[in-house]
This record gives structure tokens, C-alpha cells and sequence, in this order.
């Protein structure tokens, strides 16, 4: 029989989780409960409407609720043309999608075995969030922003060509828009630059990397995502987000590895982990730092 839990995997996550999925609404009188109990404690799911009034994570698109020991979690699901259950978390909250021929007894199931994991990274989200709100920067003349680590003074001029990195202490990016360009004009030309910067170095990256891991990169693609810094398909194709350009060469180093070793390893068992630490003895400590990184919201 197939499973219908679908085991998501992130650079940071040492165990699989289990998908999340909304109870069973019924027109029919309620049936007595069983004797026996859930095998994890929790409170039952509840409606929509009865959970609105105490919500503590609740997505935009919420048609579901569900209740965890006393936190009310409001979450978008649908069905999908799929063969698993899967589920994201990001900073709009829970985003739960089943096949239709997973019964609600198991995804339900799986909503409860994992509610202490959900809860975590629904609360780990909501704070990553709130820094990022924190730190947003403002894109005008004389701003700071972070560069492979470092800060970059930003310096509009209007006579520069293309987009220059002027060594010094700090470091000038100079760009050449007009000194009445709104933010999002500066913001869009600082973007570009940066995503050029990001492409060259991954890709000298990669081709250091991949003779020492064994293996053949046939792609690259850059990325936007909110929570996840890279991916790799046994086809060969590398998925990089480009605002690890912000991040020390070391930090964007362990990612390459890291998706370079799924190319040989496509799950994270401990033989993947002992091809990680063949060409990188400290990675752990470098993962430990990218775990706690913070990026400014662009």
C-alpha cells in the first residue's frame, strides 16, 4: 500500500516530518467517541469559525483550523492531482495539500504525531519573519547592505555605467541610476548586480566541488525561495538562491557541497552526511552559523 506521507527534507532538519491536513467536516450527528484515546495527546480539531476568534497562526488563505494545546492554527488546504501529502511553512503559515485518496483518518494521524514539529517551525517562521520586518532596508544613497558577509556602502551616481564595487573600508557599490530614482528603481538595479555576482561564484563553486564529491552538475538555476537555500535533482540540476550572496563564502560553500552530495545521495541518511563531511570535516559548524542567519527583506 502506498504511504501518504510525503518526507520533506531542508538543510536544517534531521528528522523527516509529517504532513499536516484539516479534520472532517460532517453534516451527520457526531458518532461517540472511541474508549480509546489518541495515541498523542491533543486538543481536537475544531472549525474554522469556532477557531477564528483565538488564532495564533493563521495563514491568508486559511480554510481549516486546528488546535495543539490551546495554540489555534489556521491553515490553507486543498486536494491535489498528487500521489503524496505534502505541506510547506513559510511566513504565511501551514499550507497543507492531499491527494484525494488519502483517507482523513491519516492525515489526521499525521497532523497529531508531528504537532510538537509543526509548532516549532510555525513559531521559528513567525520570528524569522518578524527580524526580517527589522531589518529591512531602506534602498536610497548612503544605505548598507550585506555583501559575502561584509557591508557594502550603496552610492548612487548618476555618471556611473554599469554597477561598480570600489574597494575600501567599507567597500562602495556605485550605481549609476538618476538621484531622483525611487527605491524600488535602486532596489531593482542593486538586485541585478548581485544576482550577476552570485551566478559567477556559484558556478566557480560548484566546479571546485564537484570533482571532490565525484560528481557531475549539468545546471544551474537561481532561486528566490523563503525557507530553503538550495535543491539538487538526480538529473544533475542545481538550485541556488541567490541571496546567499549576502552570506559568508564559507556559509554558501557548505550549500554548494551540501546539494552537490545529494547528487551522489538523495536523502539525508548518514551515508549522504559522510559525503558532506568527505570534502568539508566542519561542516557541522557550518551549518550551525547558516541556521542562525538572518537575511534583511528585500
Amino acid at each position: 500500500m502506498r504511504s501518504p506521507f510525503q518526507f520533506v527534507l531542508d538543510l536544517f532538519d534531521t528528522e523527516p516530518p509529517l504532513v499536516v491536513a484539516p479534520p472532517h467536516r460532517s453534516t451527520q450527528r457526531p458518532v461517540a467517541p472511541q474508549a480509546e484515546p489518541m495515541p498523542v495527546p491533543a486538543a481536537p480539531a475544531q472549525s474554522l469559525t469556532e477557531a477564528l476568534g483565538s488564532v495564533q497562526f493563521a495563514h491568508p488563505q486559511a480554510n481549516r483550523a486546528v488546535v495543539f494545546q490551546g495554540v489555534h492554527i489556521a491553515y490553507a488546504f486543498a486536494r491535489a492531482k498528487r500521489k503524496t501529502i505534502g505541506f510547506s511553512i513559510g511566513p504565511d503559515g501551514l499550507v497543507v495539500r492531499a491527494p484525494k485518496w488519502v483517507s482523513l483518518k491519516e492525515v489526521d494521524a499525521a497532523l497529531h504525531e508531528k504537532s510538537v514539529w509543526i509548532l516549532r517551525k510555525l513559531t521559528e517562521s513567525q520570528e524569522r519573519h518578524q527580524q526580517d520586518t527589522h531589518s529591512r532596508i531602506a534602498w536610497q544613497d548612503g544605505t548598507l547592505f550585506p555583501y559575502l558577509g561584509r557591508q557594502v556602502l550603496l552610492r548612487i551616481d548618476p555618471a556611473q555605467g554599469s554597477a561598480q564595487l570600489v574597494s575600501g573600508d567599507p567597500e562602495v557599490l556605485r550605481i549609476g541610476v538618476s538621484g531622483q530614482a525611487s527605491d524600488v528603481q535602486i532596489r531593482d538595479c542593486v538586485q541585478a548586480w548581485l544576482m550577476r555576482q552570485a551566478r559567477s561564484l556559484f558556478e566557480v563553486r560548484l566546479n571546485h566541488f564537484a570533482p571532490l564529491v565525484g560528481v557531475q552538475w549539468k545546471k544551474l538555476s537561481l532561486s528566490n525561495a523563503g525557507t530553503r537555500w538550495g535543491s539538487a535533482r538526480v538529473d544533475g540540476a542545481i538550485r541556488l538562491n541567490w541571496r546567499l550572496i549576502h552570506l559568508s563564502l564559507g556559509e554558501i560553500d557548505y550549500v554548494v557541497a551540501h546539494e552537490l552530495s545529494h547528487l551522489r545521495v538523495m536523502n539525508h541518511s548518514a551515508q549522504f552526511w559522510d559525503t558532506v563531511r568527505s570534502v568539508m570535516p566542519d561542516y557541522a559548524e557550518r551549518r550551525q552559523r547558516l541556521k542562525k542567519e538572518t537575511l534583511a527583506d528585500w
